[in-house]
């Protein structure tokens, strides 16, 4: 007979397990606590309700005025984290926790916080680029304001969906199907949304979007921030001012303890990997991961907690 799982004890084992995943969830349902709880205060002092939300968005929210973002930088980031309304932010909460536990049967806790950040920066670029930029915006964008974690959450279902397409989920009514259908889907849908009344809303998805897809394809490519920093570091303009004009190499540590090994021999072992891990993940988007045999499955997990 089945042991019965309290579904109470569940949830608070997965705050206790202090991941990524819980502290973030944690961090947008506290500040939302916070602010319901400013609404209550400033009901009970007969304050009006637009007053409280309106102080807490105009220095928390991104603006998409540039002349505002100026004097409130901050807010590209704060804006993330930042809910009003109830529902929104237990969709988005809903979402990422879903989503969030895919990915991390695959990828690290470490490229979790960096693709949320990311790709919620990502999200508030292009939604103050396109009201300053389209003309349509323009008697709207020193009032317009975006906030939610959405852009975020979507750089993460989009970066999962895009890394393992055949991951598949039931959902109801729709049954089986893969997740890269549900991303693009949503993808589709922000979309042709632009032209409802949270335009905003759906162009910050949509920046959160690309930039998770991007993020998994400079990784299958063998990418990544470190590689770019270190090539950049390497440039001709970065080099006039080393104080030496001697040519330096990085070097990596050889996996058998040897010499270390050159950018060039570290390069082409990468790529010989990344054959390997493209092969998986091939494998995966037709017969699903439950296909994969052990060593498979062990090369996809080394590779997900390397650099």
């Amino acid at each position: 007979m089945d042991q019965y799982r309290n579904p109470i004890e569940d949830i608070g084992r997965f705050f206790r397990s202090k991941s990524v995943l819980s502290r973030l969830i944690l961090i947008n349902t506290g500040l939302w606590i916070f602010i319901s709880i400013l609404r209550v205060v400033g009901f009970l002092f007969n304050f009006e309700d637009n007053a409280v939300t309106g102080f807490v968005a105009e220095h928390l929210a991104v603006p998409a005025s540039l002349d505002s973002l100026i004097l409130k930088p901050w807010t590209l980031v704060t804006y993330m984290f930042l809910h009003v309304d109830f529902f929104h932010i237990l969709f988005n909460m809903l979402w990422l926790y879903w989503f969030g536990k895919i990915f991390l049967e695959f990828l690290k806790e470490r490229q979790l916080l960096l693709i949320y950040i990311l790709g919620g920066l990502s999200g508030g670029v292009l939604y103050i680029f396109f009201y300053n930029v389209f003309p349509v915006f323009e008697k709207s964008v020193e009032q317009s304001i975006a906030l939610g974690a959405s852009a975020s959450v979507m750089a993460i279902v989009t970066a999962i969906s895009f890394y393992v397409p055949g991951y598949s989920v039931y959902l109801l009514l729709l049954g089986k199907i893969r997740i890269f259908y549900i991303a693009i889907a949503l993808f589709i849908l922000d979309f042709f949304m632009i032209r409802s009344d949270n335009a905003g809303g759906h162009i910050a998805h949509i920046g959160g979007a690309l930039f998770g897809m991007i993020y998994i394809v400079a990784m299958r490519k063998g990418m990544n921030f470190r590689d770019i920093a270190g090539d950049w570091r390497n440039s001709k303009l970065f080099s006039r001012f080393k104080r030496t004009g001697r040519t330096r190499f990085r070097i990596y540590e050889n996996e058998n303890k040897g010499r270390p090994l050159t950018d060039d021999e570290y390069n082409i072992r990468k790529a010989e990997k990344q054959k390997k891990i493209d092969l998986i993940l091939e494998k995966i988007a037709k017969s699903g991961y439950e296909s994969l045999t052990r060593e498979e499955k062990e090369i996809l997990f080394k590779s997900s907690n390397s650099g």
